[in-house]
């Protein structure tokens, strides 16, 4: 069922490159390894202007909007089409050619799409473990020395959002780091269900 699902994400993440590449003629023309170094740019340059944006423009502390320092944050983006540039002018070939190659290249990779992948699997994990604990409780035989936990488990599981929301909120987490508290909350929700299901199973 996860390696499903992760085909699901995958396919969602990579069709519409995948799409672009074979019909845009790319495929016949063994295009394959320029879209993978223009991918390799695309991480570079990305990996610049974090740098550049930690280096010389830390996040804003204050109450207030600071909008210059914003706009010169979002002018950071510049980097982008000389990046695109750069990919094209090493490349052989048509415009057309030079222009999808690049854009494939600039399309096939962002950290966001990573997140969003690992947080359906930490979903997918979630939807099981309360799958699992509905189960549990709604069984006849299920000993009354159990049922406490799993109401417990239940109402986790319900209020597991909420609660982690305001924790990151709380916690000023980063997107990285919450999605990493999201992990080992639903890591621990899952083995605690999965041992009352061992139990009442047996």
């Amino acid at each position: 069922m996860a390696l499903f699902h992760f085909r699901n994400c995958f396919a969602l993440a990579y069709f519409r490159c995948f799409t672009t590449y074979k019909c845009s003629g790319l495929s016949e023309s063994s295009a394959f390894w320029k879209c993978v170094q223009a991918g390799v740019a695309y991480l570079f340059v990305q990996l610049c202007k974090m740098l550049f944006l930690v280096t010389f423009f830390p996040t804003w502390e204050g109450g207030v909007c600071d909008f210059t320092g914003e706009f010169m944050k979002a002018s950071v983006d510049v980097a982008d089409p000389i990046g695109l540039n750069l990919v094209m002018s090493r490349n052989a070939g048509k415009g057309e050619y030079k222009i999808m190659v690049a854009a494939l290249g600039w399309a096939t990779f962002d950290w966001k799409y990573i997140q969003m992948t690992i947080d359906s699997n930490i979903s997918l994990v979630h939807h099981i473990v309360a799958s699992a604990q509905v189960w549990m409780i709604t069984r006849y035989d299920l000993h009354h020395t159990y049922r406490p936990a799993v109401l417990l488990l239940m109402f986790l599981s319900v209020y597991k959002a909420f609660v982690m929301e305001t924790f990151v909120h709380l916690c000023s987490l980063g997107s990285w780091t919450a999605l990493l508290a999201r992990v080992l909350v639903t890591g621990l929700l899952a083995l605690s269900s999965s041992a009352l299901y061992v139990s009442v199973h047996a």
